[in-house]
């Protein structure tokens, strides 16, 4: 069974191919023009797609050394997104099914960066029931995943998604955008800075204001946050590297403090035998690092892609998504309403 698969949600232009439940060949190509107005235009965002969409496609053919005749099914991103960016490989993958008589699928973009776990190990390897955290520029979300289909929403961000915090914080300091690969260093550089002993960086550690909101909530908010982070570089304008560094620091800190507490809490009252971290925040090495020793101490398993191009936006999770789709119903395919959303 060979797998076309396209992503097109936001600034990544993705297009994937898929033997089974394999990777044989992608094709990503990320926007950088977003870069000069410090955040992505939805417009500029769907003029790059169309213009990058039929070269990743055509490379991605010509990796895996097939034609488009050779595609049993083609799976594409519906929602959510960015509208005009959805739209850009929806009207593709639509017209390319049609033309061909290839049956379509159409794929909840969270939902398949959940199942983006699965490119890299066998679904055996999670023990139900699971706690699933997605984090990236675009959602923060908890959910209790009961079996390979049955997703539950119990937490999410009531204000900004975290990488929409990362990339704000990143902008107040003149990193530029994307900015949260940037802070992330910022901040393990401040980790290991000779400069700075160990009585200072526990006060930076705990230095700017958590949001944990109601004892029974497993909702999140970083615009309170955010807005401190705002007032300190307003009032106190980073002039040297290890300025830059002690802020990344405290914010980054803030910010895993509640996204772990929240989240290995929500396991303990939903009695999760696996934890799961996905999105593209879940390329943060140092979260990797923190939750996986949590797990460790808890004796729950961890599971987060292996790869950190399987963290960010990236067509095979589409694929991937698609595959157990068809595995479970084979006929899935070619009718709008036969959509994967679980959530």
């Amino acid at each position: 069974m060979k797998i076309l698969a396209f992503e097109t949600s936001c600034d990544d232009t993705s297009v994937a191919i898929l033997e089974n439940d394999r990777v044989v060949a992608m094709s990503t190509r990320t926007q950088l023009e977003h870069d000069a107005t410090g955040g992505v235009v939805p417009e500029v965002a769907a003029r790059s797609h169309a213009n990058a969409i039929f070269p990743c496609l055509e490379d991605a053919l010509q990796e895996a050394d097939i034609s488009i005749d050779d595609i049993d099914y083609i799976a594409c991103t519906r929602e959510p997104g960015l509208q005009p960016s959805l739209l850009t490989g929806l009207t593709v993958a639509r017209t390319l099914a049609e033309s061909k008589k290839i049956p379509l699928l159409y794929i909840h973009h969270i939902e398949s960066h959940i199942f983006a776990n699965f490119l890299e190990r066998n679904p055996d390897e999670i023990d139900f029931p699971a706690m699933v955290l997605t984090i990236s520029g675009g959602h923060t979300e908890l959910y209790l995943w009961k079996s390979l289909f049955d997703l539950e929403l119990v937490g999410q961000t009531r204000d900004d998604a975290v990488g929409e915090a990362y990339d704000k914080v990143a902008k107040m300091l003149g990193l530029g955008f994307p900015g949260g690969a940037k802070i992330a260093r910022l901040a393990d550089a401040f980790r290991e800075n000779p400069d700075f002993n160990q009585d200072e960086k526990n006060y930076w550690k705990k230095f700017f204001p958590r949001a944990f909101l109601d004892k029974n909530s497993y909702d999140f908010s970083f615009s309170g946050l955010k807005s401190a982070v705002k007032r300190y570089i307003d009032a106190n304008p980073p002039a040297s590297e290890n300025d830059f560094q002690k802020i990344a620091f405290a914010f980054e800190e803030a910010v895993f403090d509640v996204l772990i507490t929240k989240f290995l809490d929500a396991s303990d009252q939903f009695k999760a035998k696996t934890i799961v971290l996905a999105g593209g925040v879940s390329a943060n090495s140092q979260l990797k690092n923190r939750l996986e020793i949590a797990c460790n101490f808890l004796h729950k398993k961890f599971v987060a892609p292996k790869k950190n191009i399987y963290s960010q936006d990236n067509a095979a999770m589409i694929g991937i998504r698609a595959f157990y789709e068809i595995t479970k119903n084979p006929n899935f395919g070619n009718n709008p309403e036969n959509f994967t959303k679980k959530l």
